[in-house]
């Protein structure tokens, strides 16, 4: 006798960790991504990683995401695609123009920050405009964090 396949999805949420530590977000876009084949699958099974990956402008005009590792699908054959090609970014023109516009700053680069598949079942890229952190900023963050955790617990107890 057959089973019955389990119909709910599972939520695929894969976060740059990093991207937080070394960067200070300026503005955050949702982003779709152009896929082939296999790709989805590999995503879906949550073996994507994003820390090295950035974004480039191509003289086109359009926004394309470099160093995003999409492992090839376990059950995939000669169709199975390659994990680090480069991959292009769906915005509007409109967000696309304010990124152009914002990114020829000194300092200031595009990242990945959070890959997830929404609710009709599209792989989206959440990215942000970031500014690079110094050292002491970092130090700041961490006594920053470091204090609240404090004030949670004596708040606990």
């Amino acid at each position: 006798m057959a089973t019955k396949k389990d119909d709910t999805p599972k939520r695929v949420n894969i976060l740059n960790r990093r991207a937080s530590h070394e960067y200070a977000f300026i503005v955050k876009y949702d982003a779709g991504i152009m896929l082939q084949g296999t790709e989805i699958k590999s995503i879906r099974d949550g073996s994507v990683q994003i820390q090295d990956g950035f974004c480039t402008f191509h003289p086109d005009g359009s926004l394309w995401v470099h160093n995003l590792t999409i492992a090839k699908y376990t059950e995939g054959t000669y169709n199975n695609h390659e994990p680090t090609r480069p991959r292009k970014l769906l915005l509007n023109k409109r967000e696309l123009k304010q990124l152009a516009n914002k990114n020829q700053e000194q300092g200031l680069t595009i990242i990945p920050i959070r890959m997830f598949v929404n609710d009709r079942g599209f792989a989206k890229l959440e990215i942000a405009l970031a500014k690079g952190k110094k050292l002491y900023d970092k130090r700041d963050d961490l006594k920053a964090k470091d204090q609240k955790r404090e004030m949670d617990r004596a708040r606990d107890y």
